[in-house]
């Protein structure tokens, strides 16, 4: 497939590992199914957990009977929420947004009532999954049906139904800050807003403005792996947990915080992950495996079907958006006003805090107010996917800079670049700019062939789109073991979901001027590695890499001083050059790397050296596309022509990891544009369940996606890179509906762009019922 990698101002390539195609250490064990998932664990004794889920979308619990579940032969244990520890501490603190573990109970086996259908109520382990299954149908549950709230309209009524009766508005200016309690109760639960200078004065400046609403709605990650989870107890009290998710400390954290026991009698192991996206950063099995295990005795493994994953835990928020934007006739945007709505379902922590910060953030805007609502409903609790929020921010931002742009007479990529931000250009929240690619990638795609190529056909259209993103990073940890034959172990407690394990490595063997062969990389259970923040946010290459290059000099240091010991010399008459140490004063004493790994044993021991990282800030990350499609008038149908996709990299670890993540990015965004939805019925049930009625893209959906990666340097790492795996889902949302406009003559306005909605938005057209909303100063 085509693929360009550009750097600024075409600078060389400074690396003799970095940016090159290793093979990726963990292929072998995946393509051979030696690779170990959750599914795999089988135990002696081991029982087999299911899990009773409620059939109303809003109800009290008054009373739940398991004496008859508990009484069939083959069951060894029945759990409810009250066999948590945690439930008799007071109830949940919705100022705290993060690690709240009374929120995450909550979710994990609903208390005193039930907020979406498919909440989990109660759970049994038995000797077989048809056992557990049928004891389930003998729980006796009591439910007193309560009005609800399907959809963040319905919730932000002035009449409507509370859900969390002691919850109250908090009024934010960052996006995880506690927030000044209004005291108002409502089922809006953060109100978080950016302003700068005055947006009314702005817009009276303005020549044209465009104002317009957007709709999308939920959807899932499209993880092809359910959620698993085995647990055991050992007679020292301690438990462990082998599970699928993306940060075995987080389940760590929230597992002994629920079962009522000291984080460090409890052992959390990482397996192998089929997928996660976001949707495997929290918990909804370990609690409840692990209380299971601890009344039966026996370890207790979970396995949700594929409809549990849809109906049990959290898709992407359903989101409610208003533009408006205004500029002058010479292409200046003088204000931008941005109104975000999203569903945080069940419990507060929608990811409306990244749209309202990122949705604005490639423009230079003098006067902005952004105004973004964390809405509860009943539906399952919303959780972030792939650049949270982003997505869907983009798509009312850069729909509306398109039309802004036609209606200007611009090029649409001319009027982007005149308005684009630089270094110490401020973000909607006032926070400077940091330096990226955004002037960079923006005239790449201006320059590239495929923006100016020509369409060959009648409702065929061309759309582009910029996305930003923002990452603030955490902590990370590794250890290096050298080996007597030069090989370095790393190991690292960063679960690998994107091909962080060689990325890591090729920075270590960067710093130590060694080969990727020559590390082996492992991810470790929570004993055996210091604190490790979960996978996400674009962070681990970045993050774990800063613990691992930290690693490898303290080891560089280390045989440093090994050598200076053999030839009787100061450390400082050692020096290490491309897996060589040499001394400066007798340069004929030279020991390579091997070499001198063989001698350990003889001058002191092992080396082994562990570090771990504090993020410096991942900081600015962004991406672009260029589409084309073709829209069938007769029915509505979506064919994608041509894609390419651009990509500020900071600088390309391993190009094809790279490449890989900015496709799949791409092909999810497309899917989200175009087919995927959570479809519910008037009472709250999930109608389309399972990947048959869910339509994710397939190979025949899409064509070969063409790769622009750009090398920004960023000054926040050593080696200059940036998170790649989030910001390629950005931009196609808004890119698709672009492409759309420009095939056909139609604004959508709507998620997804299925066939029926391209159809409606035609009908409207020639019926002259839509109208732009469009004011000329």
């Amino acid at each position: 497939m085509p693929t360009t990698t550009q750097r600024e101002h075409d600078r060389p390539r400074a690396y003799r590992v970095l940016g090159t195609r290793p093979i990726r250490h963990d292929g072998v064990d995946k393509v051979t199914g030696a690779a170990r998932y959750g599914a795999d664990i089988q135990l002696p004794g081991m029982l087999h957990g299911r899990i009773l889920r409620s059939p109303h979308a809003h109800a009290r619990i008054r009373s739940i009977n398991t004496s008859k579940a508990a009484a069939l032969p083959g069951v060894r244990a029945v759990v409810t929420a009250a066999d948590f520890p945690i439930m008799a501490q007071s109830g949940i603190d919705f100022a705290q947004l993060q690690g709240n573990a009374r929120m995450i109970a909550e979710n994990v086996l609903a208390w005193d009532k039930v907020f979406y259908k498919g909440h989990a109520v109660a759970a049994v382990a038995a000797t077989d999954r048809h056992i557990a299954e049928e004891a389930l149908q003998l729980i006796e549950v009591d439910y007193e049906i309560l009005p609800m709230v399907l959809t963040l309209h319905d919730a932000m009524q002035p009449d409507a139904p509370l859900l969390h009766e002691d919850m109250t508005t908090r009024f934010r200016v960052e996006r995880f800050a506690r927030g000044d309690d209004t005291g108002v109760k409502s089922n809006v639960a953060g109100h978080i807003q950016h302003q700068r200078g005055d947006v009314e004065a702005g817009f009276r400046q303005a020549d044209v403005i465009v104002e317009r609403e957007f709709t999308t709605q939920s959807v899932h990650h499209g993880y092809i792996e359910p959620h698993v989870t085995t647990a055991s107890w050992s007679t020292d009290g301690h438990v462990t947990i082998w599970t699928s998710t993306q940060g075995a400390f987080a389940i760590r954290s929230s597992t002994a915080a629920i079962v009522g026991i000291p984080e460090s009698q409890v052992k959390v192991i990482p397996m192998e992950i089929g997928g996660g996206f976001g949707g495997k950063a929290v918990t909804y099995l370990d609690p409840v495996a692990a209380m299971l295990a601890k009344k039966s005795g026996r370890p207790v493994k979970i396995v949700m079907t594929r409809q549990e994953v849809f109906e049990g835990t959290g898709p992407s928020s359903a989101t409610h958006m208003r533009t408006k934007i205004g500029a002058t006739k010479d292409g200046t945007i003088t204000a931008a006003q941005l109104y975000l709505a999203f569903e945080a379902g069940a419990f507060p922590g929608s990811p409306v805090g990244g749209g309202a910060l990122t949705g604005l953030g490639p423009y230079k805007i003098e006067h902005l107010l952004v105004d973004g609502y964390d809405v509860v409903c009943n539906k399952q609790k919303a959780q972030g996917y792939r650049a949270p929020g982003q997505s869907q921010a983009t798509l009312a931002v850069e729909t509306v800079i398109d039309e802004l742009a036609e209606r200007l007479g611009m090029d649409p990529m001319e009027f982007r670049l005149r308005n684009a931000v630089q270094a110490g250009d401020l973000m909607p929240n006032g926070a400077p700019h940091a330096p990226f690619g955004c002037r960079e990638l923006e005239a790449a795609m201006l320059a590239h062939p495929h923006y100016d190529a020509p369409l060959t056909g009648p409702h065929q259209g061309r759309g582009l789109a910029v996305g930003f993103r923002w990452q603030g990073g955490q902590s990370s940890s590794a250890t290096i073991h050298v080996n007597s034959n030069g090989t370095l172990n790393l190991i690292t407690g960063s679960v690998d979901i994107g091909g962080t394990r060689t990325a890591v490595a090729m920075q270590v063997a960067e710093v130590l001027g060694l080969q990727p062969e020559a590390i082996v990389p492992t991810v470790v259970d929570t004993d055996t590695i210091g604190y490790t923040a979960t996978t996400g946010g674009s962070r681990i290459a970045f993050d774990t890499g800063l613990a691992a290059i930290a690693a490898a000099e303290e080891v560089r240091k280390q045989m440093a001083a090994r050598a200076a010991l053999l030839w009787g010399k100061p450390v400082e008459d050692v020096v290490y050059n491309d897996d060589v140490f040499t001394c400066t004063t007798h340069p004929a004493e030279r020991l390579s790397f091997q070499e001198l790994a063989g001698k350990l044993m003889s001058t002191g021991g092992a080396v082994t050296c562990s570090a771990s990282a504090h993020s410096t800030g991942v900081g600015p990350i962004f991406a672009g596309n260029i589409v084309d499609v073709e829209v069938d008038p007769e029915t509505g149908k979506v064919q994608i022509l041509r894609y390419t996709t651009f990509l500020d990299a900071g600088l390309a670890v391993h190009p094809a990891y790279v490449e890989g993540q900015m496709q799949g990015g791409t092909v999810q965004g497309i899917g989200w544009a175009l087919n995927e939805e959570y479809f519910f019925t008037a009472d709250g049930t999930l109608a389309n369940g399972s990947f048959l009625d869910y339509r994710m893209p397939t190979s025949l959906d899409v064509p070969m996606i063409d790769t622009v990666i750009l090398e920004v340097p960023n000054p926040r790492h050593p080696f200059g890179l940036r998170g790649v795996g989030e910001a390629p889902i950005i931009p196609p949302l808004a890119a698709v509906a672009n492409a759309i406009y420009q095939a056909v003559g139609v604004r959508m306005d709507r998620l997804p762009m299925s066939p029926g909605a391209i159809l409606a938005a035609l009908q409207k057209k020639q019926t002259n019922t839509t109208t732009p909303e469009l004011h000329h100063g």
